[in-house]
């Protein structure tokens, strides 16, 4: 995007992160599914990115919040206009713990046709996307496209053949996304299962620019 616009704070630590997207509609599975992997990114020093929805992006920003980790809701509206209205508290914990970012302009109102676009966000500001549930219709799907053309890692949580919300990840699977099995897995693939090394290891890099390179 040529702007962005955000409300909160934007870290250097936010480029160890990664997108969690899914269905509005999410099943006690799926919620169990994402609070489970936002937790466990929180304690291992990643930042979750999602898209403030109802359903699994609620569920995964308030588990990365309680688990004292980063967090980042990317939005379908200007960062003054929150969408849902129901999550008003949740965005303003987010922009304390974290950041509310969007590339329309503030006072933008939430309308149908932004929340295709602004997915290319949540997927290109992370290496990986992992979609918990969603029908074969779903946004998260399109999340997925845009990680794929982006060169991003797509994961998907494997589910009921029989229940809708299974649909679309199984889908992905049968298609190449990656089955995660477990939250480990996103992190092994990505390389990001020692970033708290990494982060203590920056801060104790040398001053000079030719040895930190």
């Amino acid at each position: 995007p040529p702007v962005l616009y955000w409300l909160g704070g934007f870290e250097p630590e936010d480029e160890w992160a990664i997108s969690i997207v899914g269905t509005r509609r999410v099943t006690a599975y799926g919620r169990q599914v994402t609070d489970e992997l936002a937790s466990f990114l929180a304690h291992n020093g990643v930042t979750v990115v999602s898209g403030l929805a109802r359903g699994v992006d609620g569920v995964a920003h308030d588990a990365a919040l309680r688990n004292g980790g980063r967090t980042l809701g990317v939005l379908g509206s200007g960062v003054d206009v929150i969408y849902p209205p129901e999550h008003r508290k949740l965005a303003e914990r987010i922009a304390a713990q974290g950041a509310l970012i969007s590339d329309y302009a503030p006072g933008t109102q939430p309308d149908a046709i932004n929340f295709p676009p602004r997915n290319r966000i949540i997927s290109g500001l992370s290496p990986a996307t992992v979609v918990i549930e969603a029908d074969k219709d779903s946004g998260a799907l399109i999340t997925a496209e845009f990680a794929n053309s982006q060169g991003r890692d797509v994961f998907a949580v494997p589910g009921n053949i029989n229940q809708p919300q299974s649909r679309g990840t199984n889908m992905l699977i049968a298609r190449g996304a990656h089955p995660m099995l477990r939250p480990q897995d996103v992190l092994e693939v990505v390389g990001m299962q020692y970033v708290q090394e990494e982060r203590a290891a920056r801060q104790n890099l040398p001053a000079d620019a030719i040895e930190s390179a």
